[in-house]
């Protein structure tokens, strides 16, 4: 990225954030903050679905007269199609209002690295276990207003089991078949590793989804006041089982999102 492009230019990275889990916007705030650090852009700024700053609200926050807008969610659904262009008042991938050039980039889990990182996950939540005697399971969300999250984990399961790398390799699903809670009749192999297909470790990946697997029989505490990865790997119904952490907590997805910036191109918002 030539470091004078956007010096003028302002940065929205836009997340989900929560009401209830005060770790979902880490993520979104750490990327912005990294990148802020690097001197890029003249402004960066992040804002939520469910915390404030709003998306409504954003562009109050920062000067510029043209803003890059990455949704850093893991896949092109509802709230990318539908929520944030709504709330933001963009007509499009280019928005030109009140004198400014708003352009609106594909999210962050669309980007051809996430099969690296989920791999990279995979690789240290169970370093010493043999791959050829590892079953790996992605899993997101199923079901609800976005369906391509589904799809999203199951296309991504596909390009990791092309590798050839693990012994099996699958997408599962909170909320419809394959379930999550079946990690056991989903593979075969005597090791087992799970990645959430998440932006961030929130309530699905560190309350609801550790119940699923089994690992807990309630919901524990956020991830900031959780000692889960300690325990790796978990004994249960006859199986060594890891449990890693969400996808979009790794440091690299700044660099992802910068990525999507650079690679902005002006084409037609699928509705």
């Amino acid at each position: 990225m030539n470091p004078s492009e956007f010096k003028d230019a302002a940065l929205v990275i836009a997340g989900h954030g929560s009401t209830k889990n005060p770790d979902s916007c880490l993520p979104t705030l750490a990327h912005a903050e990294t990148i802020r650090q690097r001197g890029i852009f003249a402004e960066v700024a992040t804002c939520f679905w469910k915390q404030p700053p709003s998306f409504r609200e954003v562009f109050q926050t920062v000067k510029s007269r043209e803003i890059y807008v990455v949704p850093n969610f893991i896949s092109e659904g509802y709230f990318t199609r539908t929520v944030i262009p709504r709330e933001m008042g963009l007509e499009g991938p280019v928005t030109v209002r009140a004198g400014r050039t708003i352009k609106y980039c594909a999210p962050a889990g669309k980007h051809p690295r996430m099969t690296e990182l989920l791999m990279s996950e995979a690789r240290s939540v169970a370093p010493d276990v043999p791959a050829s005697q590892t079953g790996l399971l992605i899993v997101g969300h199923g079901t609800g207003l976005d369906s391509n999250s589904a799809e999203a984990a199951k296309f991504q399961a596909g390009l990791i089991a092309k590798t050839g790398v693990y012994a099996e390799v699958s997408a599962a699903y909170m909320e419809e078949p394959p379930l999550i809670a079946e990690w056991d009749r989903l593979t075969s192999q005597p090791n087992v590793v799970v990645v959430p297909f998440f932006i961030s470790d929130g309530l699905h990946s560190y309350q609801d989804i550790p119940v699923l697997l089994g690992i807990r029989s309630e919901e524990g505490k956020p991830a900031s006041q959780s000692d889960i990865f300690h325990h790796n790997p978990h004994e249960l119904r006859g199986r060594r089982l890891y449990y890693g952490s969400a996808i979009g907590t790794e440091p690299g997805f700044a660099d992802i999102i910068l990525d999507q910036v650079r690679a902005f191109q002006p084409s037609p918002m699928v509705s």
